[in-house]
């Protein structure tokens, strides 16, 4: 049987490690968004002069977009994930306590 305060030093420890892995996400976000945007530049400005900027900049783009997408859908599951820990852990004190 866990005591009261392992009970609540284990769910903050969870708590503040999910926060901390939503904010890792963002940053991927970010770098992600900073992608699909040099590669929506290369296209924009190398579509009529150069076929290899057009490709290279397609690609980064695609790429860039697909990763926001799913980081976006992890950052959106992770959010509703920590809800429900967060959830658990006031209905834990609540019947200890």
């Amino acid at each position: 049987m866990h005591t009261r305060q392992e009970l609540i030093k284990g769910y903050e420890t969870e708590i503040h490690y999910q926060r901390h892995m939503l904010e890792n996400l963002g940053r991927w976000f970010s770098v992600l968004f900073l992608m699909a945007s040099i590669g929506g530049l290369l296209i924009y400005f190398f579509h009529k002069t150069s076929l290899l900027f057009l490709i290279l900049g397609s690609l980064i783009a695609l790429f860039g977009l697909v990763g926001m997408l799913l980081v976006g859908y992890g950052m959106y599951r992770g959010r509703a994930n920590l809800q429900k820990v967060i959830q658990a852990y006031q209905q834990k004190l609540n019947l200890v306590g």
